[in-house]
Order: structure tokens, then sequence, then C-alpha cells
């Protein structure tokens, strides 16, 4: 091999080190609108105006009302890694600011022409700075130009064809720079947006302080039916705080394109916190189907590391099992309400009756069983396979009558319809409840209390099973042993890449125990967190409890429908069954004045 045939190492030129930084920050001209208003927020502009032509190909204009750009900064602004927002590592590691690498504008300024203009705050007049592609600018020009800044870019990758071939129509390019706009909007009620295309306004949205108003924005944005279907999230602790809204299990979508978390005001799409959110939301929701949310979290910024991915899309927690642990509790909690009594207010105790007619009596569901009663799983259905409902301790329906006052949130059964649903009336007016469904979550969340009480319960096997596994998952066994142990596991490691279960829980007798163990070391190496277990054993008490659950065509009395309906009220989430279908919905009297068009 000669000299010749032996590359030099040499710097690269400007122009393509900032060409190199482009192909990881500007995907498309979303990307240029996501940097360009990430900076009008960090100079603290309150009203931002974006023009967009051509699907953002021939015209992106960001204009802003921030504090603006220092005439002899202006220049600087567009050199690479050239920042206001971090000065030190101490800045690096405490990052308030949503853009802070210093090299979005160099970057797009070297596949543009770029015309930045701003006048500083305390400045007479503007000034301008011009560049495109490899011109580089010497001075800036004085200009009339409000405070703030403009940025003005055209012929997006006018100079990189190979780039510029990738991009979709107009029509594609715009929508996502709608969705950016869209993002940041949700993030901050305090600023006014405004977006046009192609010369027509498509979105003018006003600062809004009070939740109402902040609730209209999300409707504009996110839909009337999203907002018509959320629950409110206000929870804090000594280190975090989370706030916004969720949707109601009986609203969810094919995909999960209705899903918005902010960390400290930034949007990120991250994998710990999508599992918190499936897994709150995981025995209310039809498998395959996704929740909607708006939500924020609040985070000590030294808790967290921003500067993950050039695009800022991600973010790493340091504590991500405290982060875990309290956005699963804190939508369980939430999610748990979703009850008739919380839809009609706080829980109702039925009035006391005399003699002639019935107080209101619990099903007769399956007693929690003793921890000597969970020694096989054979045992437990058995169990469940108790009387339902109990004809003998009920009057005659004949003799039931509906107490005057008050009304609780389902209201008093009137009848059954066709042995599956029962019709009822409350003070809005008619209720319908699928009996079986209803049921079914009753049954179900009962069976829940027992098995979290019990979890404990476990069988030693006949034959102990071997699980051949990587050494990286044999050595994460060894280092949560205990975590197994709580889960009613029993493993040991019998070689490098081998492990020994010799005790399972009770209710995972019938289980693929290598499988299981597999997916949870999976989870522990991928979230440093599993849920299988409890996966697994839902799956199995939801089908105990649909078994056991009154079925169609079943003939109640009055009586029994009634406390079927008092139970709904008193039982966690049973505003949905356990796959996530509706359990009741309710006509007020207006909607069924009109049906018959009463009152015209």
């Amino acid at each position: 091999m000669t000299n010749q045939n032996v590359p030099s190492i040499h710097p690269l030129p400007p122009l393509i080190a900032n060409q190199i930084a482009a192909g990881e920050v500007v995907e498309r001209p979303a990307s240029v609108v996501k940097e360009l208003l990430e900076n009008s927020l960090d100079a603290k502009a309150d009203n931002i105006e974006v023009d967009i032509e051509q699907g953002g190909i021939a015209l992106i204009r960001v204009r802003d009302n921030g504090f603006g750009i220092r005439q002899k900064e202006l220049l600087l602004a567009l050199d690479r890694h050239s920042t206001s927002k971090i000065k030190d590592l101490d800045d690096l590691n405490r990052i308030n600011s949503l853009g802070f690498r210093g090299e979005a504008l160099a970057s797009i300024a070297s596949i543009s022409r770029l015309m930045l203009s701003s006048r500083f705050y305390n400045d007479e007049v503007g000034h301008c700075v011009r560049l495109e592609g490899q011109v580089e600018p010497s001075t800036s020009e004085p200009i009339a130009h409000p405070v703030g800044t403009t940025l003005e870019i055209r012929d997006l990758f006018y100079n990189t064809p190979a780039r510029r071939k990738f991009l979709r129509t107009d029509k594609t390019e715009f929508g996502h720079i709608h969705e950016t706009i869209k993002r940041l909007a949700l993030s901050r009620f305090d600023v006014c947006f405004k977006l046009t295309h192609n010369h027509k306004t498509l979105m003018a949205l006003k600062v809004a302080p009070t939740e109402e108003e902040q609730l209209q924005r999300v409707a504009m944005l996110c839909g009337p039916d999203f907002v018509e279907q959320v629950l409110n999230i206000q929870e804090t602790s000594s280190e975090l705080q989370l706030t916004g809204w969720i949707t109601q299990p009986t609203y969810s979508r094919s995909q999960p394109d209705m899903q918005y978390f902010f960390v400290n005001g930034r949007i990120i799409r991250d994998k710990l916190i999508n599992h918190a959110i499936r897994q709150a939301y995981e025995d209310v929701l039809y498998s395959g189907r996704h929740p909607g949310y708006v939500l924020y979290l609040k985070i000590d910024p030294s808790e967290l590391d921003v500067n993950v991915h050039p695009t800022k899309n991600e973010v790493r927690f340091a504590q991500s099992e405290l982060v875990h642990h309290f956005l699963v509790n804190t939508l369980q909690n939430r999610l748990a309400k979703t009850s008739p009594s919380q839809v009609g207010g706080p829980p109702i105790h039925p009035p006391q009756t005399s003699p002639a007619t019935s107080t209101h009596k619990q099903l007769n569901l399956p007693k929690r069983p003793s921890a000597s009663a969970i020694r096989e799983t054979t045992q437990i259905y058995e169990a469940l396979q108790a009387p339902l409902l109990s004809e003998e301790s009920f009057p005659d329906p004949e003799d039931y009558t509906i107490p005057s006052q008050p009304i609780p949130p389902l209201g008093y059964a009137l009848a059954q319809l066709h042995g599956v649903y029962i019709l009822a009336q409350n003070a809005e007016g008619l209720v319908l409840v699928d009996m079986h469904a209803a049921h079914e979550r009753i049954t179900y969340e009962k069976m829940k209390s027992t098995w979290q009480a019990d979890n404990l319960s476990a069988q030693i096997l006949l034959v102990p099973v071997t699980v051949s596994v990587s050494e990286h998952e044999a050595e994460i066994a060894e280092q949560q042993l205990e975590l197994f142990n709580q889960l009613g596991f029993e493993i040991s490691r019998a070689g490098p890449e081998t492990l020994i279960v010799r005790q399972i829980p009770m209710l995972l007798t019938d289980a693929n125990v290598t499988m299981l163990v597999r997916d949870v070391l999976a989870d522990l190496s991928h979230f440093d967190i599993s849920n299988r277990l409890q996966e697994n054993v839902q799956k199995i008490l939801a089908t105990l409890a649909c078994h056991t659950s009154v079925r169609a065509n079943r003939q109640l009395s009055l009586t029994e429908m009634n406390a079927l309906l008092r139970d709904m009220e008193n039982t966690e989430r049973s505003n949905q069954c356990n796959h996530g279908r509706p359990t009741w919905t309710q006509m007020s009297l207006k909607e069924l004045d009109s049906l018959f068009m009463r009152g015209r």
C-alpha cells in the first residue's frame, strides 16, 4: 500500500459539519418549526405567529415578541454551538430551557436561505442578517422591526437534493408542522399561537389562564369528544407533580395518536412513561386499544437528563422506579373512581325503610376466602362457584317499593329487558345497565382484593423448572431475588446461563413458567421494573370473574337488580367491565323528550 492510498485526517469544512448536524436535527420542515418555536419560548415570547407556504418547503416564517437578540450577537447566533442558555457543566445538569445545544440555526442555515431579523428589547431599531448556504454573513443591516425576533427560512434543502427527495407531499409535511405546533400549544397555555398556511389562517389560540379556558384550547386541538371524556389529574408528592387530563377507559383509540406527555414543559416520548400509563389502564381497556391523555410532570431538573438525543424528544430519569411508581399509582387511583357514584356525586347510602319495604342488600358474591382457602387454583375456582344470588334473602318483588329520597346515582330498577339489561330510573332520567358486564367488574374487583391480600400463597413445584437465559439475564435474576420472592417465586442460579424455579404463585400453577420468567427478566432489563406477574394473575382473575358472574337470560327480581345497582355504585372502576366496555349508560329526560318531539 502506498502513502497515496491512505486517507489523511483533517477537520471537516464548517458547511459539511453543519449539514451533518442538520441531518440529526432537521428531518423535515416540522423539525425546523420545532427548533424555532422552542427558541421563541425560551426568549419569553407570549405571542408567536407562524407562516407556512407549500408545506414549509417554500417558506417557514416564525415571528415572536420575545426579548430579542442584541445586534452584536446576531452573527454569533448563526455559529455552531452558540447559545445563551448554558454556560458551564452545572447548567447542563439543570437544564430549564427547551433548546440548549446551540446548533439548530447553524444547521438550518446550511440547508436553506435564511434571514434573521431581531430587535433587542432596549434597542431603538432592529437588525437583520442573511445567509444562503455557503455565503457567510459579514454584517447586519438596520431595519424597522418590533421588539422580538423573526426567522425566515426559504427553499429548505435547496442545496441538499438527496434530502429533499425524501420529503412527502405539501399536505403531509404541513400535517407534521400542525402537529408540532399543536404539541407546543398544549404545553404553554400562557402563549398565543397563530398559524397560517398558504395565507390561510388555520389556528388562532388566545392565552388560556383558567382551567375552563385550557380545556377549551384542548378541545380545539384534540376535539370536543376528547374533552367530554377526560378525567382531571392533580397529584403532588415531595419530589413530583402530575397534572392534566386522561380519558375515561370507555374512550379509547386504535392508535396512540392522542397522547401528549410533557416533562418540565418539554414534550417527550419515553418508554418508561408509556409502560407506566399502559399498566395503569391494563384492566380497564380493550387489548390493542390506546387511551388519550394530556399530562404534565414536574420534576427537579437535576433528576432529569434531557441531553440524550439531538432532537431532545427523549429523557432519562435518575430515579426511574420512583417516577414509574408515582405515575402508576396516581393514574390507577384516578381510574378507580370511574364508578356511577363518582359521576353523580359522592356515594349515597340508601335510606332506612319500613318493614313493608326492603333495605338494599349486597349481591351474594363469593366471600373473601381465607389464606387456607387459597391452596390450589381449583379450590379457588370452586369457591367462586357459590350461588351468586340468594333468592331466599329477598322479599317478593311485589312487596318492593321505591324509597322516596334520596335517589342514588343509578336510581332504582324498573324492569329487566330481554334478560340482559336492567332498566332503572334516576334523578336525571333513564338508566340502562348491562347486568353481566357490571357484575363481572364487581366480582373481579373483589377477587383482586383477595389476591392482593394473599399474593404470597405459593406452590412448591414437584419437578423444578430449568430456565435457560443469557448471562446478563441470570445476573439480573440474582440481583432481583428479593423481588421474585415477593412475587411468590423461588429462583436460584444453577450456572452462568441457567436458572432453577422451585416455587411459583398458586394462581399461576397452569402458566408457562419458563416464558413468564423470561418475560419478567426482559422487563427488568428494559424498564428496571416488571408487572408481568400482575398481568398474568389479572388475566386469570378476569376469566374467573367472567365465568362466575350472572349470565344473560338470568331472571332477577327488582330487589336483586337494585342490589346490583348499589354494588356498582360502591365498586371501583365499575363504569366499565374488565374488557373496557361500558357497563351502563343513561338518557336524560330532555333527551327522551327530544326523541318524541315533546315541547315542540
